[in-house]
């Protein structure tokens, strides 16, 4: 017998095409016939050292060079507000981190309901910073959640906040990681394409992939799926002598991503829009040299 996951693929079919459709012209900011794609440089509040205030924080991150941040929701919203009237920094998105503690995939409905009620308080907050995406991790597979019922389960659970994030123009942007979940591109772009809704799509982590595959396959098969970049480096020979977990821990331009080739395969999607540095952080020197590696490696070349 047919698993649920197979019957709904195929009864689904014909929508995921019209969807893909939508998708195409929805994740990527829109470019004029003469203008060529770029990329906008950011960084995670998360990253950013020191014991200053927020707006001490936002100064320092526009003072290293970044354009832009993604903040949490454990902020308050006017400190946030004011830290961005003064500093001139961009928050351009929101990370939803509960999806770690309370998944969508959880198999206590309870949880569910505060991950829901989460990420609909980040679209939200978002709007009112002018933002445009929330980072989601859709779901964490484990010993206690079979595949199969994380996919089930969490696609229902976005669902009910499809609507919310249309009615706020507030993009729903899934991230690659390591959670046991959406391990190849092409399922990933199918999970996307099954909602069937211009307002889900991908948080591309160029990094996170490295362990397992080539970012610039995956590029090309989410296309214009991806609404925004995590930038990160990772080593597979360090990973393979001290861990996983260690192979993140070489500067950017100094690992196994092959930043040419991801590059290449971005411009061939046309993609355009916010590069978000994910790694080490601190105060200003380490923000400062972040930025200037980021500028070497990934912005600079693109944007030429």
């Amino acid at each position: 017998m047919a698993s649920t996951l197979d019957r709904r693929y195929f009864l689904n079919t014909a929508g995921i095409a019209a969807a893909a459709g939508l998708l195409s012209m929805s994740n990527q900011t829109v470019l004029a016939a003469d203008e060529k794609p770029r990329l906008r440089k950011a960084l995670k509040l998360s990253m950013v050292g020191g014991k200053g205030s927020l707006v001490d924080k936002f100064k320092m991150v526009k003072e290293a060079g970044f354009e832009g941040i993604d903040v949490d929701s454990d902020q308050p919203v006017e400190d946030v507000k004011r830290a961005m009237g003064e500093s001139g920094l961009i928050v351009h998105g929101m990370v939803d981190y509960v999806h770690w503690g309370q998944p969508l995939s959880s198999p206590d409905p309870a949880v569910r309901a505060k991950g829901v009620e989460v990420l609909e308080k980040c679209l939200r907050e978002t709007k009112l910073y002018g933002g445009s995406t929330v980072l989601l991790v859709p779901a964490v597979v484990n010993k206690e959640i079979s595949y199969e019922d994380a996919y089930v389960r969490s696609q229902a659970e976005i669902k009910k906040c499809i609507p919310l994030a249309t009615e706020l123009g507030i993009k729903i942007l899934f991230e690659n990681v390591w959670n046991n979940f959406l391990l190849s591109p092409v399922e990933m772009k199918r999970y996307i394409d099954e909602f069937q809704s211009p307002i889900v799509g991908s948080y591309f982590d160029v990094g996170n992939i490295v362990n397992y595959g080539w970012p610039e396959h995956w590029i090309r098969t989410l296309g214009s799926r991806i609404g925004k970049l995590d930038i990160k480096e990772f080593s597979r020979k360090i990973a393979n002598e001290k861990g996983k977990g260690a192979g993140f821990g070489v500067e950017i331009g100094e690992g196994e991503c092959d930043w040419p080739a991801v590059l290449q395969a971005l411009k061939e999607i046309g993609y355009s829009g916010w590069a978000t540095a994910e790694v080490r952080g601190g105060e200003l020197p380490r923000l400062t040299e972040i930025a200037q590696r980021m500028d070497k490696h990934v912005i600079q070349p693109y944007n030429a």
